[in-house]
């Protein structure tokens, strides 16, 4: 039903374009004679008819979208584009803080991933000079750094320690 609407729809906004196709074969005399013959008639004039049909602004929404159409920028014309250029707006503007977000998020995941492995051998160098630092301080090498350097008088403890106990 709606499709035999619209195609009776179409076929009257032709029906303009035909009478004026046919004047330009049969030539301007054959027009503006017709033109003279028929005042009473309540139609279009001639010149209301190019009015008509000559408007870029409002030209039919074609169903069929070619590639041709789309690079050519034809399909910019249609009002239904004109209608929605702010959302198609809003749309790419999205799109490019998505992009730039997530080109920055990677950034920041790189920064994280380095200060990762700075971090890892920081905490290695670390534990190595906490495990020299220990190795060097237990008594008997320190007992055996000191005999080597002749130049202390500290010896090992003979008898283990035992406390004082003061009465109060």
């Amino acid at each position: 039903m709606k499709e035999q609407d619209e195609k009776e729809q179409k076929l009257s906004e032709q029906e303009p374009l035909k009478e004026l196709l046919e004047a330009a074969e049969n030539g301007k005399e054959s027009l503006s004679a017709e033109a003279e013959q028929a005042p009473e008639e309540e139609g279009p004039t001639l010149k209301e008819v190019i009015e008509e049909t000559a408007r870029e602004d409002e030209q039919p929404l074609s169903s069929q979208f070619t590639l041709r159409k789309i690079l050519g920028g034809d399909i910019l014309n249609n009002r239904s584009i004109r209608r929605q250029i702010w959302l198609i707006l809003l749309i790419v503007l999205f799109t490019i803080i998505y992009v730039a977000n997530r080109y920055s998020c990677q950034k920041d995941l790189i920064e994280i991933d380095r200060l990762n492995n700075v971090f890892q051998k920081a905490k290695y160098k670390a534990l190595s000079k906490s495990s020299e630092l220990t190795e060097m301080s237990r008594e008997s090498n320190v007992l055996e750094a000191l005999k080597a350097n002749n130049d202390s008088s500290l010896k090992q403890a003979s008898q283990p320690p035992y406390f004082i106990e003061i009465p109060q």
